[in-house]
């Protein structure tokens, strides 16, 4: 079953689709994370390069969603959750005491599974966190990043005449790209993404995909799916998790045609999972 030949990648000319030429945005050594008594990553070591867009695939509870909670501390939420190990954005230890996790959560925003649009208007959900974070000098700075950031998530042309209804109100796979909006009005240097397409149909799924093609000429984005195919359309990395391990990263082509271990063989193939 050859995923890649049938979705091929995007070489648009000048992205550099060699890994190992690429700047390492995050990287993670050794990290292990614990809920209580239970392990649930066992010392994975993993490079973010930037500017590309790395899929982090496997069957349900691999660990692959606490691999990427850990990337910008969301674990730090959960009672109970501990994390060994290193985790760097451009070489600066997250994990140091001296992190500012607000600050850090700007950096390396979030999107759900589930769009969780804030009981708020289109506008407001936007404007919420360049508001918190100081980031606009005046009321035409914040409606200029509003417009700007939406347009970045190829939602303006569909919300301009209603910028002030329920974002609620919008249809599922417009929340979830108001949910993008929302995650880059703070300008971030990574986007990690769990399972954005879940609950979206097919036609929304393809216009995330999309926009997730285009943001990455930008912003080093992380991923989550299930999705062997969505896996291969969207990335450029893609590493893969088995019981909180990972057994096989590199490049995604290579990891679809010609995988070298036979779990991942086995994986993409619909043998497992």
């Amino acid at each position: 079953m050859n995923y890649v030949s049938e979705h091929p990648q995007d070489n648009t000319p000048g992205v550099n689709m060699n890994l190992s030429a690429q700047p390492i945005k995050m990287r993670g050594e050794k990290v292990s994370v614990f809920y209580g008594a239970k392990q649930a990553l066992f010392g994975v070591d993993l490079d973010i390069p930037e500017k590309m867009v790395t899929a982090l695939i496997g069957p349900s509870g691999c660990g692959k969603s606490t691999f990427l909670r850990s990337l910008n501390r969301m674990n730090d939420t959960i009672e109970g959750c501990r994390v060994e190990g290193k985790i760097t954005l451009d070489n600066e230890d997250i994990y140091d005491p001296k992190i500012d996790v607000v600050e850090l959560r700007a950096r390396v925003g979030m999107v759900f599974q589930k769009p969780n649009p804030f009981p708020k208007s289109i506008f407001d959900n936007v404007a919420y966190g360049p508001r918190i974070h100081g980031l606009v000098k005046d009321r035409t700075d914040l409606e200029e990043t509003v417009i700007t950031s939406l347009k970045k998530a190829s939602l303006y042309e569909e919300v301009k005449d209603r910028l002030h209804d329920a974002g609620t109100g919008l249809s599922g796979g417009q929340q979830q790209r108001l949910c993008i909006a929302r995650a880059i009005a703070v300008s971030p240097e990574v986007i990690l993404m769990d399972e954005p397409c879940s609950a979206l149909d097919p036609i929304a799924t393809a216009k995330i995909e999309e926009l997730i093609d285009e943001l990455r000429q930008n912003y080093t984005i992380a991923i989550v799916t299930h999705s062997m195919q969505q896996a291969a359309r969207v990335s450029q990395k893609t590493a893969f998790f088995h019981l909180g391990n990972i057994v096989e990263e590199g490049e995604t082509e290579a990891i679809f045609t010609a995988p070298k271990e036979k779990r991942t063989q086995d994986y993409i193939t619909g043998r497992f999972g």
